[in-house]
């Protein structure tokens, strides 16, 4: 038995090795550099420790921005990129003719160059000399005045980007939630449709909980991604990020580290710190709620 345990943590190792030198270090040195004050990069040296990295950085106008951008950018597009794809799900797994059609369609914007897709919502959007853009041109069919969503007011930037995010993250979504659906046991359709159940109590009382692993996977995995948030403001709105009023943690962190305002390595650490602390309290407090909503077969 001895022997087994030996090889068992044999096999273990380089995937151990892996996850402490590319994980667990950088989190530790991170941790360090975030009480590090006045730390030079270039030197290698700093003047004292203390939390005044964290106080800088919460009282930094342009964190105070990003985190708010990031939390509406949660708050938004993670219930609704599941909530639509769950119904898209759905409906894909009641049809017969063209599914695969359909699945395709749907998975197209997942193998789609995010700056490309970026673009392709720029010119929707973006006024220019020579067009008001094709939303503009939708708007005005139905009497409405145009607006510029790239450059103009900060709701209708926010607006772009929650829009753009959901078409981002969704297909991945749809393609997790369609083969979560077939994978029901089709027993349970059977007793349900012979006691004459109505197709919503359906939906509710069998395919919801046979399903709720992967809503809560998804849910899980799209907090974590929303947080994570950077390139799609970027490809909307430019690198000039904090000059929109677009930009985010992650972001925030980069400008910090490599940006026109760069240089200030204990200030991106206590940023990415931070972001640390939401996201595991965030994932905390989803593991208690999946405790009672979450039902494992």
């Amino acid at each position: 038995m001895e022997n087994n345990s030996n090889k068992a943590w044999l096999y273990l190792l380089p995937a151990l090795l892996f996850l402490g030198v590319f994980m667990v270090y950088p989190l530790v040195d991170v941790f360090v550099y975030s009480f590090e004050e006045g730390y030079n990069s270039a030197s290698q040296t700093f003047f004292g420790v203390g939390t005044y990295n964290y106080s800088y950085v919460l009282h930094d106008p342009y964190f105070l921005q990003a985190l708010k951008n990031t939390l509406i950018l949660v708050v938004i597009t993670v219930p609704l990129s599941t909530g639509i794809a769950l119904l898209i799900s759905a409906g894909l797994a009641s049809i017969k003719p063209l599914r695969e059609l359909f699945q395709t369609i749907y998975f197209l914007p997942y193998v789609t160059n995010t700056l490309a897709v970026g673009l392709v919502f720029m010119i929707l959007f973006k006024k220019t000399p020579y067009s008001d853009g094709l939303i503009n041109l939708l708007i005005n069919l139905f009497g409405g005045s145009s607006v510029d969503f790239i450059d103009g007011p900060y709701w209708a930037k926010m607006l772009v980007l929650c829009i753009y995010t959901i078409w981002v993250v969704m297909p991945f979504k749809i393609l997790v939630l369609t083969g979560s659906l077939a994978s029901v046991d089709q027993t349970y359709y059977n007793a349900a449709r012979v006691d004459g159940t109505p197709r919503w109590r359906t939906f509710t009382r069998i395919t919801l909980p046979m399903i709720s692993p992967m809503l809560f996977y998804l849910i899980i995995t799209g907090f974590i991604g929303a947080f994570k948030a950077y390139s799609d403001a970027v490809a909307l709105f430019g690198t000039n990020l904090n000059a929109a009023e677009m930009n985010t943690i992650v972001g925030y962190v980069y400008d910090m580290l490599y940006g026109d305002s760069g240089g200030y390595p204990s200030y991106a650490s206590a940023a990415a710190i931070i972001l640390f602390a939401i996201v595991l309290t965030i994932t905390c407090i989803n593991l208690l709620v999946s405790r009672k909503h979450v039902h494992y077969s």
